[in-house]
């Protein structure tokens, strides 16, 4: 399943935007309301939840995490790590109610995907990192990931790991080029592209292509892709739309062009050079997964101790080297192509890991969809999907 996860039909999405308007007062927590006692000092332990094959892997024995296992023995803090992230909804269904009724999750760390962090940050579910004791992100931090419409100044989130929102296709069965998402719709490509189904993950995309500013995207924006999708839809033209299954169609030749995430093609381009992964001409949507201390952690300070190694450009290098995302520590790269390793060192000159300023500039981060919206925008997309 997809890291960046489909937007359920309305079910738990439709319930998160309830709790997130005004039709359940009593779920947002004020923010005196949100720390816990901490127990840090005395309790050297942790409880960090986080989704499946999102950390890096000792080669021979898979349940070693090397960089988590070098924290602990750095710090002294003992990390029960839970792969159990693997839907953001699903996730929202599980906390929610504790969170919503002011009570322990019993995790001290979560990574959930930006567009749901705003949630929380909206229903003030979560709590303000402490800055000044998390010097290496406050130094090594991505600008152009520091200050989100929904989190500015990052306050109550950290990048644990960034991606770009493009177009991936098989260069050499389409025989030509893809450079703008206009080239999708080209009458040769009938039936062999597919879109993501979730909303917050396909609408940008969509709309940079109509030459929209996504960091200030409209209703009339928003209606508009619909109109579009849904004639193409009925012509055919879109085969069909996917969560993280575009893997397989794409790899097989049953698709030749596709919406897809840049950590994903990486992988892809392993076992097929044909692969190639496009920030198209009108520009990409750039988002990431952060870290968060839910309300009431018991370990609030481990936590935060946890979230600045991991933006020590070392560490930050070693777990790029396995997770292949854009790594939101450019000074990682330096790290990388330092490396004696041909392989590791390429990987520095990987602009879907370390983009480019040229390709920086065509990417943007798309404001969310607030609380008032979403659910008659899911409704909406859902209905064209066939959620």
């Amino acid at each position: 399943m997809s890291r960046r996860s489909l937007l359920r039909a309305l079910g738990a999405g439709a319930a998160g935007a309830t709790l997130a308007g005004c039709g359940v007062p009593a779920a947002f927590v004020e923010p005196g309301d949100r720390a816990g006692h901490d127990s840090s000092a005395t309790d050297h332990t942790l409880n960090f939840a986080n989704w499946p094959l999102y950390i890096d892997t000792d080669d021979e024995d898979e349940s070693k995490r090397p960089t988590l296992n070098a924290f602990s023995k750095r710090t002294g803090i003992s990390v029960t790590y839970t792969e159990e992230i693997n839907d953001n909804d699903e996730f929202f269904g599980k906390i929610s109610p504790a969170l919503m009724n002011h009570q322990q999750t019993g995790r001290d760390l979560i990574v959930i995907s930006d567009w749901m962090a705003a949630r929380f940050v909206r229903l003030g579910w979560v709590q303000e990192m402490d800055r000044a004791k998390q010097p290496n992100v406050a130094k090594y931090l991505d600008p152009q990931l520091r200050s989100p419409a929904f989190d500015e100044g990052r306050r109550h989130s950290v990048p644990w790991q960034s991606g770009i929102t493009g177009i991936a296709y098989n260069r050499k069965k389409l025989g030509r080029e893809i450079r703008s998402t206009g080239d999708l719709w080209a009458d040769d490509l009938r039936g062999r592209v597919t879109l993501l189904s979730g909303l917050d993950e396909s609408f940008a995309l969509l709309m940079q292509g109509n030459g929209v500013d996504i960091t200030r995207w409209t209703a009339d924006d928003f209606h508009e892709i619909c109109e579009q999708t849904e004639k193409r839809v009925r012509s055919k033209h879109i085969r069909r739309f996917t969560g993280n299954d575009y893997i397989k169609d794409l790899a097989t030749g049953d698709v030749l062009a596709c919406q897809a995430y840049s950590g994903d093609v990486i992988q892809l381009q392993a076992d097929n050079p044909d692969i190639e992964f496009v920030v198209p001409e009108e520009g990409a949507e750039l988002w990431a997964e952060s870290l968060m201390i839910p309300n009431l952690a018991r370990h609030k300070r481990n936590a935060e101790r946890l979230v600045d190694y991991y933006y020590e450009p070392e560490v930050a290098a070693e777990l790029a080297t396995w997770v292949n995302y854009v790594c939101p520590v450019p000074a990682a790269r330096d790290v990388l192509a330092s490396s004696k390793d041909e392989e590791t060192a390429a990987l520095a000159e990987d602009p879907l890991i370390f983009p480019d300023d040229a390709m920086r500039q065509r990417l943007a981060i798309a404001r969310d969809i607030t609380s008032e919206e979403r659910m008659d925008f899911a409704k909406k997309w859902n209905s064209i999907v066939g959620l």
